[in-house]
């Protein structure tokens, strides 16, 4: 009896499945399964490794979230501390959009490579690009003023490449963790969201709050004028980034490989051009779905995170630096909600409707905005509060959901692929929508209406994404076995060998869990 026939829990998505194969199920959890066969010191092991999976996870991306926002609130020195000669429009959006390249470059290069040699070594190579980079950008000189941009351009290049492996290595390890057992995988929508979205949006919020507490260490406050300490808090700011990925490189070196990952690995040459020419047939309209989903939410999202300082200062002239990035800052802490409460529904509505609402929420939202804008932007506090629910809106839908969607809709054999190549698209959203969101406003003689176009565009771009959504992404089984046993079932019925699937404990053990293993055989 397949799934589609069989009585499903209250809290699970209808299944839809994509081609002639069904899966079957239900399965036990792993853990269950390894305790079940008397593995009991694999199955502690894998318990601990999938608890600092997620975990670390969370922080990395936490750390992912601070150095995308902090060059934000940096540019807001940089155009104190240079003349518009040196730091001009181009430059300014070449730091920006260096990161987000970088971050693209990472996902597709991490997400090919931690299906075919493992989750863990992506994810200490992820860190020690990330690392690197943020050394860098923290360092960067030039003979001239215009040299030392270049090098920080070429820093945060390579810390994007380095936080965008992140998205690959952190979402298919989480998911992948967060499948380990029954009751977590019932609650893998709200725990995913927190380590995933959560985790990246606070990091923009942390990313406000230390240069004002760095600024003020300088004893630059609230009425200060000059540009005294602004040198010395870019680059601390800049440096205070390394800690995140500093502070979990050691524990990721103990991590364990998932069970999906042992069971499901196609590694190396097993995953040929005839498979991925088989997945593309299968999966055709998720890898669609889940592209433009997240390319459209990024669009939107980014821009409108990075810019909020700016825009805040647009709307209130008189603003000094504290005030702008404070108000900016504010405005970040709103898409913290939006994770709590977009966590919650897709474990209770599911993750394509949850999706589609948020989208359509924050188009609905950006319109009134756009359309009652002179009226709000009359008191700074109202416009703050809209522009913050503007901003949750998305979070508690595609802000959310992308990642855990773009991990589930594909089997683990090629989840790492999948989901770097979504999220990719996801960020050259961004880098777009970075780079086009001060010529769409410069493109109005009457800066009103310039930041009149960006809502009201904003608000097109997340009605678009509700009804890609509609179109393009199944529901889903919240068994991550389930597809796997359809995908390779498929995949046999095609032709492809499938005896040499997986592989072996030792492949991401550590020596001490090794001899642990071999004491219990």
């Amino acid at each position: 009896m397949s799934l589609a026939t069989q009585p499903k829990h209250e809290d699970e998505d209808p299944v839809k499945t994509v081609g002639d194969i069904e899966p079957t199920g239900p399965h036990p959890a792993p853990l269950e399964q390894l305790e079940g066969s008397g593995k009991y010191a694999l199955a502690h092991r894998t318990k601990i490794s999938a608890i600092f999976t997620v975990v670390f996870s969370g922080i990395a991306l936490l750390s992912d979230g601070y150095n995308a926002g902090i060059v934000g609130n940096m540019n807001l020195l940089f155009a104190e501390l240079y003349p518009k000669t040196v730091f001009s429009s181009t430059i300014k959006t070449r730091i920006s959009n260096s990161f987000f390249i970088g971050e693209i470059v990472g996902q597709l290069f991490f997400g090919v490579l931690i299906d075919r040699i493992g989750r863990k070594a992506g994810v200490l190579l992820t860190t020690g690009a990330l690392i690197l980079g943020i050394i860098i950008s923290a360092a960067a000189h030039g003979t001239t003023d215009i040299g030392l941009f270049w090098m920080l351009i070429v820093g945060r290049g390579l810390a994007g490449v380095g936080a965008g492996g992140e998205y690959p290595v952190c979402g298919t390890s989480s998911i992948e963790a967060a499948d380990e057992t029954a009751f977590v995988r019932k609650r893998r929508g709200f725990l995913v969201a927190m380590i995933g979205d959560f985790a990246i949006d606070f990091g923009f919020v942390v990313a406000g709050i230390i240069p004002l507490i760095v600024l003020s260490a300088y004893g630059y406050g609230i009425h200060s004028t000059g540009t005294y300490g602004f040198e010395g808090t870019w680059r601390i700011c800049f440096t205070l980034g390394l800690i995140p990925p500093l502070a979990v490189f050691y524990f990721r070196i103990k991590m364990l490989n998932s069970t999906a990952y042992r069971k499901n690995a196609m590694k190396g040459t097993r995953l040929s051009l005839k498979v991925f020419a088989l997945a593309f047939r299968r999966y055709w309209l998720r890898i669609i779905g889940t592209c433009a989903c997240w390319f459209l939410y990024d669009f939107c999202s980014y821009p409108f995170g990075l810019f909020s300082s700016t825009i805040i200062g647009q709307v209130n002239p008189n603003n000094t630096i504290i005030q702008n990035i404070g108000w900016g800052t504010l405005i970040n802490a709103f898409y913290l909600p939006g994770c709590v409460v977009g966590g919650i529904l897709m474990d209770r509505m599911g993750r394509k409707r949850t999706q589609a609402f948020g989208f359509a929420l924050q188009g609905v939202i950006g319109m009134i905005l756009g359309g009652a804008l002179a009226k709000i932007q009359t008191s700074t506090g109202a416009f703050t509060v809209v522009y913050g629910i503007f901003l949750a809106a998305a979070e508690a839908g595609p802000g959310v959901a992308t990642i855990l969607i773009a991990g589930e809709v594909f089997p683990t054999a090629i989840r790492g692929h999948m989901l770097g190549f979504a999220a990719a698209w996801g960020k050259a959203g961004a880098a777009i929508g970075t780079q086009v969101f001060t010529p769409i406003q410069n493109a109005f003689t009457d800066e009103f209406k310039g930041q009149q176009a960006v809502f009201l565009i904003g608000s097109a771009v997340s009605i678009i994404g509700a009804i890609v959504t509609v179109i393009c992404i199944p529901n889903m089984s919240r068994e991550l076995e389930n597809e796997d046993e359809a995908w390779r079932a498929y995949l046999e019925a095609n032709g492809v060998d499938m005896s040499d699937v997986g592989e072996a404990i030792e492949a991401s053990a550590s020596s001490a869990i090794k001899n642990e293993l071999k004491r219990e055989d």
